[in-house]
């Protein structure tokens, strides 16, 4: 795929990709490292670190997600997004699939601070600092799965639930394997991805029944119609049948004309009664009058938003929890 056809079918993919690499490409001309950027270039650019995000500087939980440590960390993240995004984009759409990144990227950092602030508890660890589009990839991953799960389509073609695994099984294993990895990065962007998905899947299930009920009554209320039309025909036939026995039963028998012709009158009269009681086009006008379209309910459309916003909630209160408990801390000690 041309940059062009990814710019136009994931236009937010494209656009994360850029900042990816124009980031690095501006930390490389002030002088640092492509390969071993120092500690102070990676605080100085925007990198997770427990004392300075979870201190006066939150907005490091999103901007350490487009900072990457050293050229490798780049390539393999770019890859990921570039193989994630240009399916996932087009699936929730544009800005749904931003909104899912950047929230697995926070809920990556918040738990990695968690765990590192609960290991310095527990005087098993230290502060340290973690970047990267890892977090919010592996939420889009983790969307992924879930869609392929519910047998969400793209463009009319499935997702291989098994190759999703697999990837996402990598890239744990890889995680738990090599030293320096943020495995608490990847697994809270992962469970983040995984709750939104679920909103998605359930409104996009229900769109889905509304649809198929649309399709199938049409066709209900086109048998109904036509057995009804079936019906009408053969009790007419009937009817013609049967007036014209009686006709031909009056003439064989000698009678008397003005009673005949009563009599005649009288049962022509009551058929056309009949008939304009029910007509056939009267039954199906109505028939078709009362099955409208159902729309699904907008609950379903706000229903990935509403829990995204929960989510974003939640990260606040999570953040100011670990503030709270590190300022204690520090009073303490002062």
């Amino acid at each position: 795929m041309t940059i062009q056809q990814l710019l136009k079918t994931a236009p937010v993919t494209t656009l994360l990709l850029i900042s990816f690499i124009g980031l690095f490409i501006i930390q490389i001309f002030t002088g640092v490292d492509a390969n071993n950027p120092s500690t102070e270039a990676l605080l100085k650019w925007g990198a997770n670190a427990l004392p300075f995000t979870m201190g006066d500087e939150p907005w490091r939980l999103v901007s350490s997600a487009f900072l990457h440590i050293g050229l490798m960390h780049l390539l393999f993240n770019g890859f990921a997004m570039y193989f994630f995004g240009q399916v996932a984009e087009p699936m929730f759409g544009s800005a749904k699939f931003l909104a899912l990144f950047l929230l697995a990227a926070i809920g990556g950092n918040l738990l990695n601070s968690y765990v590192t602030w609960q290991d310095i508890l527990a005087g098993t660890g230290q502060p340290g600092l973690s970047a990267g589009a890892s977090g919010g990839i592996m939420g889009i991953g983790a969307a992924l799965l879930i869609a392929a799960l519910f047998k969400i389509s793209v463009n009319g073609m499935m997702l291989n639930l098994r190759s999703l695994i697999f990837i996402m099984g990598i890239n744990l294993v890889y995680g738990f394997a090599v030293p320096g990895i943020d495995n608490a990065g990847h697994i809270g962007g992962a469970i983040t991805g995984l709750v939104i998905a679920l909103a998605f899947a359930i409104a996009y299930r229900q769109r889905m029944t509304v649809t198929l009920q649309n399709v199938l009554v049409p066709q209900t209320d086109y048998q109904n119609n036509n057995q009804l039309d079936t019906q009408n025909s053969y009790q007419t036939d009937y009817e013609d049948n049967d007036q014209t026995d009686y006709a031909t039963s009056h003439i064989d028998q000698p009678s008397d004309p003005d009673a005949y012709s009563t009599s005649s009158s009288a049962e022509f009269d009551t058929r056309i009664d009949i008939n304009l009681d029910t007509p056939t086009n009267a039954a199906h006008t109505s028939t078709i009058q009362q099955q409208a379209p159902a729309k699904p309910s907008f609950i379903w459309t706000l229903l990935p938003w509403m829990v995204m916003l929960l989510i974003s909630m939640g990260f606040v209160w999570w953040w100011q929890d670990i503030h709270y408990q590190i300022i204690q801390v520090l009073k303490t000690i002062e």
